[in-house]
């Protein structure tokens, strides 16, 4: 969302249409708990607490994106929220003794269990859709994964799965977002289709619920060994490609269209265009239905854009 106001930038992204681009993410409400605008209009809650900061107008960003024949997709980071956490310590995750628990970043978590905080992220959601946002994507929809987990209590705690709190969480969101017509989708780790990662991720669960599902497939992010390759950084075509065929069979049945996060960014080695290239070949071969790439500094590789 910082990029947002960065004069020109959002010009810079979309004249990379001409390589084919057809759609911008843009961070609605982010891992700092941030949200993107400033309107008590379009998100008062989010005002009250001091989350809300002026990085862009939604319906302005909304209009020029939409003038340009592209699709506008609004990144909703839900239960990692150090603001909300600090600021309203009675819907944050708990150490034992009662005190705000912080993961490995020093980031305080929302309770998944508390509806409250459900509510505070879908009005979020919905002030982006009624911006009009085209698609809302909920990030960090699930359960803490670092940090001293053993000494988390949840205030709100259900004795239920960790994945049917999400799929529950996900089920209102959709409840309130798709009268207005937009899209619901969430990312979910690049192992969640073939491990239970103990954070709540179910995605042939949630596949019944979203319009889409986004894995996280950057091959960095894979360990030495998984799907027998040596090295899955220096193998990104085949990381991915063995990643999305797990993703397949488990929204075989759903509703959920498969789209990839694939990775564009250097971590552990040096990624070319050919990485790049690789991994977009292999979403398209599993007949994935698109793919976004992910640069945290937001430079991109535009040749890989064009279809081969």
């Amino acid at each position: 969302m910082a990029l947002a106001s960065v004069p020109g930038k959002l010009d810079e992204y979309l004249a990379l249409q001409g390589w084919g681009l057809n759609t911008i993410e843009l961070d609605v409400k982010d891992e700092n708990g941030e949200v993107g605008f400033l309107s008590r209009k379009y998100a008062p809650q989010a005002v009250e607490v001091g989350a809300a900061h002026p990085y862009y107008k939604p319906a302005q960003v909304a209009k020029v994106v939409h003038e340009r024949g592209m699709y506008l997709v609004g990144r909703v980071v839900t239960f990692e929220d150090p603001v909300l956490g600090e600021r309203r310590p009675d819907l944050a995750v708990h150490n034992s003794d009662g005190s705000v628990w912080h993961n490995n970043g020093g980031l305080a978590w929302t309770d998944e269990y508390d509806k409250r905080v459900w509510k505070y992220n879908v009005d979020v959601a919905v002030s982006a859709a009624k911006a009009g946002f085209d698609e809302i994507q909920f990030d960090y929809v699930r359960f803490p994964s670092d940090g001293d987990l053993s000494l988390i209590r949840y205030p709100a705690v259900r004795p239920e799965p960790k994945s049917t709190t999400i799929a529950n969480f996900l089920r209102y969101a959709t409840s309130r977002l798709r009268p207005l017509g937009v899209r619901i989708s969430a990312d979910v780790f690049g192992l969640a289709a073939s491990h239970d990662l103990g954070i709540g991720q179910a995605p042939r669960k949630i596949s019944r619920i979203l319009d889409a599902v986004y894995p996280m497939v950057y091959p960095s992010h894979f360990g030495p060994g998984e799907y027998n390759i040596p090295d899955p950084n220096a193998d990104p075509g085949r990381t991915v490609a063995f990643a999305l065929s797990d993703f397949r069979r488990a929204l075989t049945g759903g509703r959920a269209k498969l789209i990839p996060w694939l990775q564009d960014f250097s971590l552990g080695r040096t990624y070319t265009l050919d990485d790049v290239r690789a991994q977009i070949l292999s979403a398209r071969e599993a007949h994935s239905r698109g793919f976004m790439l992910w640069n945290a500094e937001g430079v991109y590789t535009h040749d890989a854009l064009a279809a081969p």
